[in-house]
């Protein structure tokens, strides 16, 4: 099959080059001619664990193709995913600029029966606004070709996308017609020959579905951040309660690790996108008001940690562990790291800084703010405090005894709950973590 995904960011990327790894004929289309040349070069304008292999393969053996122009290629295809940005604007809603305008393109120049899905993330009732634009130009064109709209909401998780949309445990695909069931069904059917878990549904409940699951994940991060904090406070250890409450089948244990809060592109952006539209429609959500503010206050907690381990940190040199708001992706977009940093700076500290992937982004957020190292140990290097904020698997072992001669102080604050309070105490490291006194 042929398909179009217009925007070439982490959804349209990853998903275009999946589908054609499964043997569809895939265009990406992107207004931006830079990052169009330079993938048809091989070069990514994302880090994800595999992409650039995928892409180089399949463009290679013709599956996948890149341009600016989506008119070249509508007459070939049947469907055409809209994976542009849906940013929120400065109420928290999230702007469908860039979702309207391609919908207007394609209804500016089908001549024949095509679907257009919606991948981005929108609220409920974009479906609705997005056939009433396609209609409105199909009307100023004097035409009546056939067309459907569907909602097919991704789920990836950054650092696992490729093995999300390779295997998924679910596709979610709202539609409106027989004949669009057909097409998708056709579409996902060699990802899912064995055991087919698409999940027909109408289209808002599938527009609703993904915010409902990201809401869910962020309530269940921000629930055991408040239960943390608590922990710290009567003198419970908040591993241990996890693991009992975890083992609960009704519960079960993802997502309730204990930390410095959510970031990334999706949670933050579409709680508070959520948020809106309830109260567009006279509903205010109380328990994901909550989830935000407690997120909002847990991303500061390791610098109020820092101040009541290591007093004001003036004149002193904070390193910082990990700047990605998750391991696996260079994204920093909401990190807790940035929080933090941006906080210490304010007081005075000086700030040395290393991750894996994400220091190139950290340059162009901070650009000659903090020190850039090129190791854990350099990072280190004559530091009062260190701070380790993503839980990277290179930071998992250091050597604790070269870390404790190249520190010139000895305090360590865990926010991602990695280490052991018995290893770091032995070897006169001042340790503390997230949710246990």
């Amino acid at each position: 099959m042929k398909i179009a995904i217009v925007g070439t960011g982490y959804v349209g990327l990853v998903s275009g080059t999946c589908f054609a790894e499964m043997g569809s004929h895939v265009t990406c289309v992107d207004v931006d001619a830079q990052k169009i040349e330079k993938l048809k070069s091989g070069e990514m304008p994302i880090y994800e664990p595999g992409l650039e292999e995928l892409v180089r393969r399949n463009v290679s053996y013709g599956r996948l193709q890149f341009t600016t122009d989506l008119t070249e290629v509508l007459d070939d295809v049947k469907v055409v995913f809209s994976a542009v940005g849906t940013p929120p604007d400065e109420d928290g809603s999230a702007d469908l600029k860039y979702v309207l305008a391609v919908a207007r393109q394609f209804g500016q120049h089908i001549k024949k029966y095509t679907i257009l899905v919606t991948k981005s993330t929108v609220p409920v009732g974009t479906a609705q606004k997005v056939k009433q634009a396609i209609q409105e130009e199909l009307d100023k064109r004097g035409v009546d070709v056939p067309f459907d709209v569907a909602s097919n909401p991704e789920f990836l998780k950054e650092g696992a996308a490729i093995k999300d949309f390779m295997s998924p445990d679910r596709v979610v695909v709202g539609i409106e017609s027989e004949k669009a069931r057909e097409v998708m069904t056709r579409l996902y059917q060699p990802f899912l020959i064995q055991n087919f878990r698409v999940i027909f549904m109408d289209i808002p409940s599938a527009e609703m579905t993904k915010y409902a699951a990201n809401a869910m994940l962020a309530t269940r991060i921000s629930f055991m951040n408040d239960i943390a904090n608590l922990c710290e406070r009567v003198g419970a250890n908040v591993d241990s309660v996890r693991q009992g409450i975890g083992r609960d089948s009704r519960i079960g244990p993802k997502f309730l690790y204990a930390g410095c809060g959510y970031g990334g592109s999706c949670f933050p952006k579409d709680v508070k996108a959520l948020l809106h539209t309830g109260i567009d429609n006279g509903y205010h959500m109380e328990v994901i008001e909550a989830v935000e503010r407690v997120n909002e206050r847990q991303k500061g907690i390791v610098y109020d940690k820092i101040l009541r381990t290591a007093g004001s940190v003036a004149g002193k040199t904070v390193a910082v562990l990990g700047l990605a708001f998750k391991p696996d992706t260079d994204d920093m977009r909401e990190s807790p790291a940035l929080v933090v940093i941006q906080k210490l700076l304010a007081d005075g500290a000086s700030v040395r800084v290393f991750d894996p992937i994400a220091m190139d982004e950290c340059r162009r957020r901070l650009g000659d703010a903090v020190l850039y190292c090129k190791d854990i140990y350099d990072c280190a290097n004559d530091a009062d405090v260190l701070a380790l904020m993503t839980e990277w698997r290179q930071f998992r072992m250091p050597s604790w005894d070269v870390i404790k001669k190249v520190m010139r102080g000895h305090v360590v604050v865990d926010g991602r709950n990695i280490y052991s309070r018995e290893e770091l105490e032995s070897l006169g490291f001042v340790y503390t973590r997230i949710g246990e006194k």
